[in-house]
């Protein structure tokens, strides 16, 4: 495959303008603040969908578990939040001031040490990044060291976002428990709630979401970018030509995690709450699906894919909502089989073809005898 060396060919171009002026101009203008929302939480996911681009687009690696790090973030949001929100509560329906409600009904009564950091948002916002990294990269050396891929890596992480998820629930008294961290009301003293927060917060989001585009973006064109496609491609002569496979494998996770945490703060921002429901197998499995209908090699792809998918699973879970999970398989299934680069393959493959012949054959033709610039032919 080849990596084109401009930052943006001309069909990415007008990719990154028309997702720009769908979500800067045209959504904020035709929606009204509840359904701008509910748009905020689709893009949520979009920031995964960038993350497995480079992860299993690029580099070959399916991580069934990105929930893990979608929670992650979305946990260390929360906990911020949650400690503001415990500081200004009323404290005549608390044994203990101070601290979470859930803690005071576990009869937890001092805060517990990994829940201090997050009094400070400049750690909460390191603590973002840093973790689920941290994380990821000890998954990912544990495996990738030790050669393990592919599916046994994809069931693997798969097992992980299942233990994650029964350790948040058992652990009640201090994540919450099935519940989840909940009653999230001010971000500084700024209340998240109101409609005028949430049109900022969503215009935030946005802006957020086209840094993580042009990260990744510059992450694909560079060199590294180039090993991760011949990595996926030619394991075995990238690591012949005396490249450490291994750890551009840990890289990729590693970035596909960051975007999975920040996709998950800013969802607990949007939502005011998260809870173990968004950690688990369910969840990502759903978010591998929204990157393989948008296209998995295509970052823009990720970002419709998601958009689109998370719009038809709220409209036809309403009318059919016991159907909508075999619907969503049988999607799967279908863009696998018939469409396997999903909906940025359709439109690379059938539509751009048909507008370049369009433009090119509305290109005026030189007169005859005459040269393209003018000058006689010889």
């Amino acid at each position: 495959m080849v990596i084109n060396s401009r930052f943006f060919n001309r069909s990415e171009l007008i990719g990154f303008f028309a997702l720009a002026l769908v979500l800067f101009v045209i959504l904020p203008l035709f929606l009204d603040i509840f359904r701008l929302n509910l748009v905020a939480k689709y893009l949520t996911y979009a920031f995964v969908g960038i993350g497995l681009v480079l992860c299993w687009g690029y580099g070959g690696i399916l991580s069934l578990g990105q929930g893990v790090f979608f929670g992650l973030g979305g946990y260390c949001m929360a906990m911020y939040l949650k400690l503001e929100a415990s500081s200004v509560a009323n404290t005549k329906i608390q044994s203990t001031p101070g601290i979470p409600d859930f803690m005071d009904w576990n009869q937890i009564t001092q805060i517990p040490l990994f829940w201090k950091p997050f009094h400070s948002f400049p750690l909460t916002i390191l603590a973002i990044l840093v973790v689920p990294a941290f994380f990821a990269f000890i998954i990912g050396a544990a495996m990738f060291k030790r050669r393990v891929g592919g599916v046994y890596f994809a069931i693997i992480t798969q097992a992980i976002a299942a233990i994650l998820t029964i350790l948040i629930v058992g652990q009640q008294g201090y994540t919450g428990g099935i519940n989840g961290i909940t009653d999230l009301r001010t971000l500084h003293g700024w209340d998240i709630r109101t409609d005028h927060a949430k049109f900022i917060l969503y215009f935030v989001e946005v802006v957020l979401l086209f840094g993580c585009i042009i990260a990744a973006q510059f992450i694909r064109l560079t060199k590294l970018g180039r090993i991760l496609v011949a990595m996926r491609d030619q394991e075995d002569r990238v690591r012949f030509s005396g490249y450490s496979v291994a750890n551009f494998m840990i890289f990729a996770f590693c970035a596909a995690a960051v975007f999975a945490s920040i996709g998950g703060a800013l969802f607990t921002l949007e939502v005011g709450f998260m809870s173990p429901s968004f950690v688990g197998i369910v969840p990502s499995i759903e978010m591998v699906i929204y990157t393989a209908v948008g296209g998995r090699m295509s970052i823009f792809g990720a970002v419709w894919g998601s958009l689109l998918v998370n719009f038809a699973k709220t409209s036809l879970s309403e009318s059919f909502p016991q159907l909508w999970l075999f619907g969503l398989g049988a999607l799967f299934i279908a863009v696998v089989l018939a469409f396997p680069n999903g909906l940025s393959g359709i439109w690379a493959d059938y539509v751009q073809p048909r507008i370049d012949r369009l433009l090119a054959s509305r290109k005026p033709k030189s007169a005859p005898g005459y040269v393209a610039d003018g000058a006689p032919a010889e």
